[in-house]
């Protein structure tokens, strides 16, 4: 899998897109807040500038990820 860098107005991120096909496990968009059902192709994104591990992960819809700079601090879809 291919891991790329993108810089937004909330940091540095890696990004690596995933075809959804070997998930087993739905994941909750944290752009939406709604359900990524197993088997969804997304992107999964953490902070490039930590070292954190798996726990920083998080799980997007790419739709949701390209829109997070125009959304207000905070919002939440429900």
């Amino acid at each position: 899998m291919i891991t790329s860098r993108e810089s937004g107005r909330d940091g540095e991120w890696n990004v690596r897109r995933v075809s959804g096909g070997a998930s087993v496990k739905a994941y909750r968009c944290p752009g939406c807040d709604q359900v990524l059902p197993s088997g969804t192709p997304h992107v999964v994104t953490w902070p490039a500038d930590e070292t954190g591990g798996v726990e920083d992960r998080r799980h997007w819809h790419l739709p949701c990820w390209n829109a997070r700079d125009r959304r207000r601090p905070g919002f939440r879809r429900h």
